[in-house]
């Protein structure tokens, strides 16, 4: 591994409430730079496509400390309360598509997926969309990008029919993402709630670190 690597994140979806209203996933990894384990459990709300009051919850291991059990434990604990009043873990949602950014061949942009995993295949496939687009340089990132990008997320196809249908847009990246360079369309889970069901896109964002790029998820939550 080259000395001038970042550190990429790995995602682990927990789950959803009954209604799909509350999502949560967990990122986790050790810091280039400074070697020290990390977890960050995040808490999102899918009809606003915001975070939930306290949420992220952050734990990160002091320099050169890299046990992610303990760190991670520690993070588990914290996210604890709010996992059960939501019963997170008994409905974890499909992972259905996963386009990691150490696969060679896939595009990063696009990816097509079936909303159930079965065979024979239930239902029609979907296709999503991502595309990078201008946005302004966040004030803590000025002199060290040249240029700020956000993205927008689009339905091209839906249950087997072409579609060109945003449903995701930002006009500005908030100041928690970093300094981003770059976005992939990386996976979806999946969600059958009572009355509509939920598609979470898994959004890896490049952005710079200690060493290089790093690479840190984004969920967005879709109404397919």
């Amino acid at each position: 591994m080259s000395a001038s690597a970042g550190d990429f994140a790995q995602v682990r979806p927990i789950g959803f409430s009954l209604d799909g209203k509350i999502f949560a996933y967990e990122e986790f990894g050790i810091q280039d730079g400074s070697g020290s384990a990390y977890s960050n459990i995040f808490f999102i709300d899918t009809a606003k496509d915001e975070y939930l009051p306290g949420s992220p919850i952050r734990v990160q291991a002091p320099e050169n400390d890299s046990s992610l059990r303990r760190v991670r434990a520690e993070a588990a604990a914290k996210a604890s309360p709010a996992i059960a009043h939501y019963s997170l873990n008994d409905r974890p949602g499909q992972l259905v598509a996963l386009n990691l950014y150490s696969e060679v061949g896939p595009a990063a942009d696009t990816l097509r997926y079936y909303a159930f995993p079965a065979e024979p295949r239930v239902g029609q496939p979907y296709t999503l969309r991502l595309t990078e687009t201008p946005a302004p340089v966040p004030a803590s990132c000025e002199g060290l990008v040249e240029k700020g990008v956000g993205f927008t997320l689009a339905f091209a196809e839906k249950s087997g029919e072409p579609a060109d249908e945003i449903v995701h847009s930002e006009e500005r990246t908030p100041q928690s993402r970093g300094c981003p360079t770059g976005y992939r369309i990386a996976g979806v889970v999946t969600y059958d709630a009572p009355q509509q069901p939920i598609h979470m896109a898994l959004v890896m964002v490049l952005r710079l670190g200690f060493e290089g790029l790093d690479g840190r998820w984004l969920a967005v939550p879709l109404k397919p």
